[in-house]
């Protein structure tokens, strides 16, 4: 996109860091700004805040979590891009987010680098900062690579506008972010553990992750190199092998790793922060421009439950923003194992408990009492009284009869719907300031047992399947329920394939938008989303491995050659 939206978001880019700048805008489009210790400061904050666009924001959910295997729309959820429909097109709002976002907030990364040697402090200090610049710009690029395939490779801090641009090789882009990754890494703290590292700053322990899950997509890609799964295997490995010793590890309960004020335990490589502390990467959570910086993961996956006997919207509940639901697949499938396994009953809420003060809508006993009625229930009484079970999905059939008498809205799978299904709940936030408020939780975007599943992935792909079950059996004997025996979750040789490889990474990632990058990378996207998202399966297309190039960057390159468009787009 060379330099084409520079003029102005060069401005957007910085102005959320301090009142000063957003009141005198000019200054903020000299190169020299980033020279000042000030500037420079301000300017890595920028950086940081850039990523609350992605991680927490409505577009990136969009377009890793619904149209693939394990979500699909919900009632008031993206259609276009969850059916592959024919509105699905190069003007798409998400797919422009994305790319705008992330040119704006790469260029912010290129005045730093570019000018960081004018700036004047401790070398070490300035070193470490780069570090944390080039671990971000890289992080950029790899989600637009993800999207988009080849783009357009900026360098170097873009000050005016331009009317041309051209897209690198796949490779070239790869190359880049490897570069910046293992700059990175020789040169950053070891990990969120090491002393004087804040909350959400990058780390070794990060970059090496993200390493890792770049030689394994570029493995993917046709961009590829013979080393790329050894590699990626190393680097996993290497992270896993060390992990103790620079405080890190997997926490003994799945269920802990998403709990409210814990986003900083020894699982997290790094994450986002949304918050109105400046020494966390951020003045504030109003977006930029028009992008939405929110964190609204918090209703993405709240159901219709307030519309429910006996139900009205809460804090603990939250927002029902209905966005997307689970497939039955996930549900039904993934997560068969509901007994021993306890990630299904700690990933999704499946019971709401009656919380309308007011009585006059509970649902009463008919008369005649159904069969099979509880014992205690009496014709023209209420079913349930305040606190009680209101709502409860058990995850396994239930025939008709027992759903008419039962207390409660019994939902089986057969009973999911659009506007009431399981809900995911890793984001949930019931400590926010309004009830309809988004989350100022910090978004755990990298965590060490992803790690084992980019080892375990890159182990089966080089033809290693012992090491490639020994990682899984080490992430699967964790999530075991409390009072079941461990090796119960074991696998063999025998069970594993890429398939129930990219089933563990539901299991354990499910909602944390890499989904879609993942079937992408494993060729699988349109087998699978044909197999298990039956709203999309008509649609999809050859074509929908990548996103289009945004329909703005293409109206805006008008000097030199037209800028290329994805295949089929």
């Amino acid at each position: 996109m060379k330099r084409i939206i520079f003029f102005f978001t060069i401005i957007m880019a910085l102005s959320g860091c301090s009142k000063f700048l957003v009141e005198d805008p000019k200054a903020t489009l000299v190169p020299d700004f980033f020279s000042t210790t000030q500037g420079f400061q301000q300017g890595v904050d920028a950086a940081y805040a850039g990523m609350r666009n992605f991680w927490g924001a409505q577009d990136l959910f969009t377009m890793t979590c619904i149209g693939t295997d394990e979500f699909m729309r919900g009632i008031d959820g993206n259609s276009d891009i969850n059916l592959y429909s024919s509105n699905y097109t190069s003007t798409n709002g998400s797919v422009a987010n994305i790319w705008k976002a992330a040119y704006t907030f790469i260029n912010t990364c290129n005045g730093l680098i570019d000018n960081a040697a004018k700036v004047d402090l401790p070398q070490a200090a300035k070193d470490k900062l780069i570090g944390e610049v080039k671990f971000l710009r890289a992080n950029y690029y790899f989600i637009l690579v993800q999207f988009y395939g080849g783009v357009t490779l900026n360098k170097d801090f873009q000050a005016t506008p331009t009317t041309s641009a051209t897209r690198s090789s796949l490779a070239d882009m790869y190359d880049f972010i490897i570069e910046d990754l293992k700059a990175a890494i020789a040169i950053l703290p070891a990990s969120p553990k090491s002393t004087g590292v804040l909350p959400g700053k990058a780390t070794a322990a990060a970059a090496k992750h993200v390493l890792a899950k770049v030689y394994l997509a570029r493995a993917g890609s046709a961009a590829k190199k013979p080393d790329d799964y050894h590699n990626a295997y190393l680097t996993a490995t290497d992270l896993i092998s060390g992990s103790a010793s620079i405080g890190l590890g997997l926490l003994p309960d799945f269920g802990k790793v998403f709990a409210e004020g814990n986003e900083d335990n020894a699982e997290v490589l790094w994450s986002v922060q949304h918050t109105s502390n400046l020494a966390y990467n951020g003045p504030n959570n109003s977006g930029i421009s028009n992008f939405s910086a929110d964190n609204v993961l918090n209703h993405m996956w709240v159901p219709q439950y307030e519309k429910q006997p006996g139900m009205v919207r809460s804090m603990d509940y939250g927002r029902p923003y209905i966005r997307c639901i689970p497939t039955r697949w996930l549900t039904d499938t993934v997560y068969k194992e509901k007994v021993i396994d306890s990630r299904y009953s700690k990933t999704f809420q499946t019971v709401w408990y009656a919380n309308n003060p007011d009585p006059k809508g509970y649902p009463v006993w008919p008369n005649p009492l159904p069969a099979g009625a509880p014992a205690g229930a009496v014709s023209g009484q209420p079913k349930f009284a305040f606190g009680d079970t209101a709502i409860y999905m058990p995850g396994v059939d239930a025939s008709d009869a027992q759903i008419k008498a039962a207390k409660y809205l019994l939902m089986p799978p057969r009973k999911y719907a659009n506007n009431l299904s399981p809900a995911m709940k890793k984001y949930f936030d019931t400590k926010r300031a309004n009830l309809n408020d988004p989350s100022v939780r910090p978004v755990i975007v990298f965590r060490l047992a992803e790690t084992y599943l980019v080892a375990a992935e890159a182990a089966f792909m080089d033809g290693d399947v012992p090491n490639a079950v020994k990682y899984l059996n080490l992430l699967r004997e964790r999530a075991a329920a409390t009072g079941a025996n461990p090796q119960l979750m074991d696998i063999t040789a025998a069970d594993i394939s890429l398939n129930f490889i990219l089933d563990e990474r539901s299991r354990e990632l499910c909602g944390e938008m890499v989904r879609w990058w993942d079937l992408v990378r494993t060729g699988k996207l349109l087998e699978r989303v044909r197999l298990h998202n039956p709203e999309a399966a008509p649609n999809i297309i050859d074509k929908h491995i990548l996103r289009p190039i945004p329909q703005a960057q293409i109206d805006a390159t008008i000097t030199g050659d037209p800028y290329p468009q994805n295949p089929g787009w």
